[in-house]
């Protein structure tokens, strides 16, 4: 059974990530593995999958050279790398060179990814570099999967018209759906 994920968002935004599956890529800016695997990942992952259905969130955190890793930093290489997904600073501890959030997930360093279900449930938590297909294979398990419960709050189900209520391939002619994800090379 997956775990229940610790909070990382205020409570506004957690509202607008309910019912969608989170990818949470913590990197760091001097991290060579970061800027050449995961950040390029995640890029690619907010490009293919909609929205409604899945938001990346950056988490910058620093383990040295605190100082000059500031959000002016990190504000200039956003721009330097034209990332568009939102990204959160992790907050220092008080007590070693483990950042607060990375602490509350248990990650051991950079790049990581955390996946969340649509149910806020940790599915996946990988430290160091991961391969686009088993990936991609897990996000669209995750994509495919009926939350657990309906929302008692009335938040509307962000899935496709259609899915799972047996009409999962209207639209589609010849094996070929109208709701076909284009992947740029």
């Amino acid at each position: 059974m997956a775990a229940k994920s610790p909070d990382f968002a205020p409570t506004n935004r957690k509202q607008a990530l309910r019912g969608r599956i989170v990818v949470l890529h913590a990197f760091q800016m001097l991290c060579p593995g970061c800027v050449s695997q995961g950040i390029p990942q995640a890029s690619r992952i907010q490009a293919v999958f909609a929205e409604r259905e899945l938001v990346v969130i950056g988490l910058h955190t620093v383990f040295e050279h605190h100082a000059v890793m500031n959000a002016d930093a990190l504000q200039a290489f956003v721009q330097e790398y034209g990332l568009s997904f939102p990204i959160g600073i992790d907050q220092p501890s008080t007590q070693g060179n483990v950042p607060l959030t990375m602490q509350a997930y248990g990650l051991r360093g950079t790049p990581s990814l955390v996946m969340l279900d649509r149910e806020g449930r940790i599915r996946l938590n990988h430290f160091g570099p991961i391969d686009d297909l088993p990936l991609g294979a897990l996000l669209g398990q995750l994509v495919a999967e009926a939350p657990a419960h309906a929302d008692e709050e009335g938040i509307p189900d962000p899935r496709p018209p259609g899915h799972g209520d047996g009409q999962a391939n209207a639209g589609c002619d010849s094996g070929i759906c109208a709701r076909a994800l284009q992947l740029d090379s």
